[in-house]
């Protein structure tokens, strides 16, 4: 049975990057206001914020309200492009536990001016 290290380990060499799905989920895009696009919303997330068991989050200041959400994260196992819904499967290298959090704050603001920004 692998450690939790030796898991952590294993997850850093395998995820080079992170891409996340936004606005896949209706029901709370519209709790939020926000359209339902025809195609989910990728976006990409630093490898920074890959957190080892036992860690700690650190919420920056001056930022006071932090939404969350538990996700299941699906860890890519090998370089992949264009691959088949019926194949995809194999390239699943692993799961792991995401903690996705929003600074509502920053988020509304970045609405107003017309850009995106995930945190």
């Amino acid at each position: 049975m692998a450690t939790a290290a030796s898991a952590y380990m294993k997850l850093l060499s395998m995820g080079t990057k992170i891409v996340a799905v936004g606005r896949n989920y209706a029901a709370h895009a519209k709790e939020l206001g926000n359209a339902v696009p025809k195609e989910p919303v990728l976006f990409m997330k630093p490898t920074s914020s890959y957190l080892q068991n036992g860690g700690t989050i650190e919420i920056p200041y001056p930022l006071e309200s932090l939404d969350h959400e538990v996700e299941l994260g699906v860890v890519i196992g090998r370089k992949a492009r264009d691959v088949s819904e019926a194949a995809a499967m194999d390239y699943v290298g692993g799961y792991a536990l995401a903690l996705d959090m929003t600074a509502r704050e920053i988020q509304s603001n970045a609405k107003v001016n017309d850009c995106l920004i995930v945190v």
